[in-house]
Formats: C-alpha cells, structure tokens, sequence
C-alpha cells in the first residue's frame, strides 16, 4: 500500500512505524524538519518539508496514488482541510484526527464523505473510552472487549499473593474442565513473552489473558485480585478528555472534577450537571484531603502535564485509593505503571494510532487492540471458507511460534480455543502475535 501521512508529530511518528515494520510504502509530510529529521532517523519512511493542505505538496508526494491518506497534525483545521482536498485529488480513503467530539456524533447533519473523509479519529475520545473500560473492568490494567464482551482481553500484574506464580501459563488455563481463559503474553522486564509449554508465571509479571465472560472471576481470583466496586470517582483536568470520561461513567456513579482554569469550571458545570465541579489545583494536598480523596475508589488523572499526573495518582495510592490511571504525553512513559506503583499509565496519541491502524489491515481483520508496552498487538481476524487455517484441525497447522489463538466466536458465543479445533467460515478469532510474525499470520487467515 501506498500511504501518506501529514503530521509527524506522536502520533503521526507512531502509525509511521507501525507500518514501516510492514514494508509499506510512507510518505511523512510536516513542516518542522525537527521531526523529520527524527523520522528520517529511525524509520523506513520517505519524508517531505512542507504544508500537506498545498496542492503543490500533495501531488509532489503522488497522491492521486494513495490507498490511505492519513492527517493527524495537532490542527483539526488541517486534518479536515488536507482529507478533503487529498480525496479530489485522487486518494482512494482518507482519515483525518480531530479533537472536537461533535464532529463524531455529527454525522446526521454533516455528510463527511461526500466533503472526502472517509473516518475521523479523536485521540481525546478514544482515551475517554479506554479509561471508561479500565473502571467497568477495575481489577486489570488492561481491558477489551471483542463482538460486545463475548471475548474480553483483560491484563493484571501478578504480585506476591497470585497462586499462579510457579505454575505453567499452558496448565492454568485448561485446569478445569470450563477452559473459559487462556494466557495470550507476559511482559517480563520489558520483553513480551508468548506462552510455551514450558513458560512459567514469575512474580512481577504483567500477564495478559482472552477470556469468556464466565472466566473474569477465575482470573482475578488466581491472581490474587479481588473484584473491585467503583462508585466515587475524583478527576483531575477538565480538558476534553476529562470531561468525556465525566460525561461516559456518571450515570452510575458519584462523579468529582478538579479543574484550575475558572471559567473552564463554569462551563463544565453547565455542561454536566449532575457532576460536581471543583475550582482548584490538584496538587493542594488539604483540598484533597477536605474533598474525601480517601473516600474515593478512583483517581484519574488527565491534565496536560504528565509529571503532574503521574505525581497526583501516587499521591492518590497514598490516601488507599484503589484505582488510579494516569494520561501521559510521553509514549516512553508507559511501561513505568508495572514500578512505579500506578495502576494504569495511558496515551491518547498511541491509542489514536492504533485505532488509525486497523484500517491499514487489509480484509480478515475486523479489529485491532494495542497493549501499551507490549511488543506485538492484537488482532480479530473472521475466517473465510477459503482461508488456509479452515483445511486442518489447529494442532496440525504450522502456527508460527511468536503467535498464538487466545479464542473465538461463534453463533455469538465466545469459546476458548484448544488443537482440537477446526475453525470454521464466520468464525471470529482472537489473535496475539509479535510485530516479527504478524504477516505469517494474516497468511493463514486470507
């Protein structure tokens, strides 16, 4: 494929290489040679200097030849500007990022396909529905559903009271006769694991598992982690993401927003109103304390400066409150939340590229899932009478090592898969595999 993305900034950088791990054709467009000069640097990507709305820039860069037109510069104006004219140009789909979420919920009165954008992308939202995940699914420290919660991936760090530790990841998951989970991947000192027959849970480890719905409780129970009830929620910022992780979650519980800006309070408040509003600096550790921060059972922390948030959601576990998720800018941050003792650390940018890159898949994949930190991803694949996995029962496929089937679905009820399975058409399956082994994969499927 052929593709150009204008905006080199995080998450431009990000989708950039993604894709040029898989040998795609990318052309970077930006006006700061800064980043250009780090893309040039560390990606297989041919870059360009210059304003992505030109016409002069776009044809230079051949777009009338591109499968996906992606604008995800920090300019909403841009983004919608550069897919619009990008599609009359020749652009077979275009993607473009904003940061308004009334665009998303727009499409009765603006029809966004015949203006030439195909899909629009909000890092802000998407971030607000990964945290409003994480506190349905409080326990873990990751969490995602496939075809509406038939099959969940669910993360948990395991700590010195898991009964697992020892054990083989291979036998824990068919010890009893209900095979409602599996483990998928451990993340062990900064290197991703695929369970073997011989892989063994270590203390410290961040184990990801698929699961049916009737094995979250199996789960938690042998990691250690008991189920936990969120009611009283504190948010600090009152930025978009902010108030759209407010505005997702207050219908079943007591919600508290901690904003410095004045004005930005009283338009909150008129916009939320069965939330309440708090006109002060969440570093103010009595106003904390005299808004019952120990009273709370979640402290999310979504300012624009990611050492105040890391700070305050420590602060948080200090007073025992039990859940804490920090938004932060820095991508390299994220793998600090399994030693720094927060719960979950989260980027808009990187949520928002791996969103972007599910329509870079071509066919059988209906869904992708990024783990932050974690080297590989997750794919949902539907299988068609013709896909080379149908023509054997799963022992007897040659899978590669560096992958494996966590689970499927089918007729609309989620199953762990074991070898004695044989994939059907319209099974939808759920699949771990590293970066390395991705188009391997894909083989089987297609």
């Amino acid at each position: 494929m052929k593709i150009i993305i204008a905006g080199a900034g995080e998450v431009g950088f990000h989708l950039a290489r993604l894709l040029s791990r898989e040998s795609q054709d990318i052309v970077l467009i930006d006006n700061d040679q800064r980043v250009l000069n780090r893309a040039q640097n560390e990606l297989d990507a041919f870059v360009m200097r210059g304003n992505a709305t030109s016409l002069r820039v776009l044809e230079e860069a051949e777009v009338a030849e591109a499968d996906l037109l992606i604008a995800v510069t920090s300019s909403e104006t841009t983004n919608i500007s550069v897919a619009t004219i990008g599609k009359q140009l020749g652009a077979k789909k275009t993607i473009a990022r904003v940061n308004n979420p009334e665009f998303l919920g727009a499409s009765s009165k603006i029809d966004f396909e015949k203006l030439g954008i195909d899909v629009l992308i909000s890092p802000e939202e998407l971030a607000a529905k990964e945290i409003s995940r994480l506190i349905r699914r409080s326990a873990f420290t990751d969490a995602f559903e496939f075809e509406f919660g038939k099959l969940l991936l669910l993360g948990v760090n395991l700590e010195n009271h898991s009964e697992i530790i020892g054990q083989r990841c291979f036998d824990v998951g068919y010890a009893g006769e209900t095979k409602n989970f599996t483990t998928i991947a451990i993340q062990r000192a900064n290197k991703t694991l695929v369970p073997g027959r011989d892989l063994t849970f270590q203390l410290g480890d961040h184990a990801y598992f698929v699961s049916c719905p009737d094995g979250v409780e199996e789960v938690l129970a042998l990691a250690g982690k008991q189920s936990l009830q969120i009611k009283n929620v504190m948010i600090l910022g009152g930025g978009r993401v902010g108030i759209n992780t407010a505005s997702k979650i207050k219908k079943r519980r007591n919600v508290k927003i901690i904003e410095t800006d004045p004005q930005k309070c009283f338009e909150i408040a008129d916009e939320l109103s069965d939330v309440l509003v708090i006109n002060d600096d969440g570093h103010n550790v009595k106003l904390l304390e005299e808004e019952n921060i120990v009273e709370m059972d979640a402290f999310i922390a979504v300012t624009g400066n990611s050492e105040t948030n890391i700070i305050s959601c420590l602060l948080a576990k200090s007073f025992g409150v039990k859940k804490t998720i920090a938004l932060v800018e820095n991508i390299d941050y994220i793998n600090l939340s399994q030693t720094i003792g927060i719960d979950t650390l989260i980027n808009k940018k990187l949520i928002a590229a791996n969103n972007i890159f599910r329509y870079v898949r071509q066919g059988v994949v209906v869904n992708i899932a990024g783990l932050h930190g974690v080297e590989g991803e997750i794919l949902e694949f539907v299988v068609h009478k013709d896909s080379l996995i149908t023509r054997k029962p799963l022992r007897d496929i040659s899978f590669p090592k560096d992958a494996i089937i966590g689970g499927l679905v089918r007729h609309r009820e989620g199953t762990i898969i074991t070898g004695d399975e044989h994939l059907i058409s319209g099974d939808r399956v759920v699949v771990f595999t590293k970066n390395n082994a991705v188009k391997d994969v894909e083989k089987l499927f297609n």
